[in-house]
């Protein structure tokens, strides 16, 4: 077996050998797929995971606009359309000054497992650019905004491409995404998701990647006869997923200790209640400043410079911030603190020696393609409101972005528990990915 799998990833690495992250990434889901593979003759044969990792279409543009001052900017725009077998390709688009392909493709191959544990007929895709809004007026984000529409419209459609948000692309940068896909396409299409409420928007998107991640955990704990209710929860980052992650866990009765952003993090020994987390997202959604200024207001709490919170005793980590941020030294002082469950809230925030550690002690651990997959299931339910012109209450989109949590949970089991009743959710959220889409193409042919 050990020869079957080395032999796949050198084919993929003499393919892709300066793309470290989609590398790890498709080492990751080979480790447990192919196996499985092996053991099914439906699968066996067919290359079906060599057709996985190559992108059906890779889209690269350039992107120019004018900044304040009047000068030209260039930027790179990207779009991975993974694969479609099961729908659209649905994705978000990140802009951030570390896009590359790399990254890119390993967030779109993630897409394609995270999709199909929704059930929802998506397809996996990425795209975004190396633009910063960091330090950018309204006016800049807007001119940028729509010189990037302005060449990605022609490769997206609602039948085709649905992308979403991500890191660096909120409500404000929908928007002028949207506005210029409208203009220049002249319909009124659910193109975009994680839009206004007053534009074809649905509630709890913005919520649901953060809520979806603690429901998942939730679901983890209960099955060991436990649940959130007294314990002391470390989160890292501060931005959307974080910030509701945080909402969550304490309606459900924990103790958030720490949130973070890339400079550093707070620790909050009282605990980031309610009042104080309306705080953190005035800071970070309206003020858009650095965690840091937590402690100006609440002098009690730390901010610990240039580190993560993983060295803060805890029962549970949420690790919400962005890939590789939680390494194989931050998981043994988490275990060596009594950490119980680890559940991924960003994409691929856990090396793969930090994954390694979790299950040698054999904690509750989440892989981030089923335990964050909350988000793109409510922009799947934006995009069914928008195709039914109609939408749902708040209290109708929360009860099935827990009913999707848990059947993600349920077929995590399914496939993943092992002889001796431990669950690899790992394991069990590839496979399960893995057959929908595996399915899908066999039927669909050689295409």
């Amino acid at each position: 077996m050990k020869s079957k799998i080395d032999g796949f990833l050198n084919l993929v690495k003499q393919r892709n050998g300066n793309e470290p992250e989609f590398l790890q990434a498709v080492e990751e889901v080979a480790e447990t797929v192919i196996p499985y593979i092996v053991k099914n003759d439906i699968y066996h044969g067919k290359n079906i995971l060599l057709r996985m990792v190559e992108p059906e279409r890779v889209i690269t543009f350039r992107v120019c606009w004018v900044d304040d001052s009047g000068e030209i900017q260039v930027n790179r725009g990207y779009r991975i359309q993974m694969n479609s077998a099961i729908g659209p390709y649905k994705g978000g688009l990140r802009f951030h000054p570390t896009v590359n392909m790399s990254i890119l493709k390993f967030l779109a191959f993630e897409q394609v497992f995270k999709n199909s544990l929704t059930t929802l007929p998506m397809g996996g895709g990425k795209g975004g650019s190396d633009f910063d809004p960091k330090g950018k007026s309204d006016n800049e984000i807007m001119r940028f905004c729509h010189s990037f529409m302005s060449e990605l419209f022609r490769h997206i459609g609602h039948n085709t491409d649905v992308p979403a948000g991500d890191i660096g692309v909120g409500a404000r940068e929908i928007g002028f995404l949207f506005g210029m896909y409208k203009k220049i396409s002249n319909g009124f299409t659910g193109v975009l998701t994680g839009k206004g409420m007053s534009w074809g928007g649905s509630l709890i998107r913005p919520e649901a990647t953060g809520y979806g991640n603690v429901y998942f955990a939730q679901k983890m704990l209960e099955a060991k006869g436990d649940s959130f209710e007294g314990k002391q929860v470390v989160i890292s980052g501060s931005g959307n997923v974080a910030q509701y992650a945080a909402e969550k866990v304490l309606q459900l009765g924990g103790k958030v200790l720490t949130l973070s952003d890339s400079s550093g993090y707070i620790y909050d020994e009282a605990g980031i209640d309610d009042e104080k987390l309306k705080f953190v997202m005035e800071l970070k959604n309206i003020k858009r400043v650095r965690i840091k200024e937590y402690i100006e207001t609440y002098p009690t709490a730390k901010y610990i410079e240039g580190k993560t919170p993983w060295e803060v005793k805890c029962d549970v980590a949420l690790p919400c911030a962005t890939q590789n941020e939680l390494n194989e030294t931050d998981a043994k002082i988490l275990l060596s603190n009594g950490c119980i469950c680890v559940s991924e809230g960003a994409n691929m925030p856990s090396t793969k020696k930090a994954i390694a550690e979790f299950h040698k002690a054999k904690i509750l651990f989440a892989p981030g393609k089923a335990s964050n997959a909350g988000g793109v299931a409510t922009s799947g339910l934006e995009m069914t409101q928008n195709s039914l012109r109609f939408n749902w209450t708040r209290a109708e989109v929360d009860e099935k972005l827990k009913d999707i949590m848990s059947n993600i949970h349920d077929s995590c089991i399914e496939f993943g528990k092992d002889d001796d009743g431990y669950i690899d959710y790992v394991k069990g959220a590839n496979i399960a990915g893995f057959v929908k889409v595996a399915d899908a193409m066999l039927a669909q042919g050689i295409v």
